[in-house]
């Protein structure tokens, strides 16, 4: 079997403080220095944030729309999926990680959480929503580290 990219969900608010942008740019620049693929909700705030991160370091994105009409994408995004289902598209994001780094927030990243945990897959947060089963990161290296171990080991998440 062919090694598989890791693909690493970055979900978060689209209204968030300039020192939480940073934070995320940095989380997406080290995950397409560590090879992995971002997928984001492909508009503004911690999503346009991290795909640029990610572009600076030659990854690549994918931006899961909520409009019918891919030009929504932030200019960062390689890959936007226009799905025409408002906030339904992030039951796709959900599905679509293998883990997620959480960047702040409100219910919309709360939602995607949620969807996450209840797939079981491993959510890191800076930040966000300190509910059971997030686990709490500090700083983008903290939280790239941490959601690579939970990927080899899915007990820790």
């Amino acid at each position: 079997m062919h090694d598989m990219k890791r693909v690493v969900g970055v979900i978060g608010g689209r209204q968030v403080g300039e020192p939480l942008l940073q934070e995320a740019e940095k989380v997406g620049r080290l995950l397409a220095e560590r090879d992995a693929i971002v997928v984001c909700g492909g508009l503004e705030g911690v999503m346009e944030a991290v795909a640029r991160g990610a572009k600076q370091a030659g990854g690549l994105t994918i931006g899961i729309l909520p409009q019918d009409d891919k030009t929504y994408a932030n200019p960062y995004i390689d890959v936007p999926i226009a799905t025409g289902m408002g906030i339904g598209r992030n039951v796709i994001i959900a599905r679509t990680a293998d883990v997620f780094i959480a960047i702040g927030g409100e219910y919309g990243t709360l939602s995607e959480i949620a969807f996450a945990l209840q797939m079981r897959k491993p959510v890191i947060g800076i930040q966000t929503w300190n509910i059971k089963g997030v686990v709490q990161a500090k700083t983008a290296e903290e939280a790239v580290a941490l959601a690579f171990r939970s990927l080899n080991h899915p007990d820790i998440a």
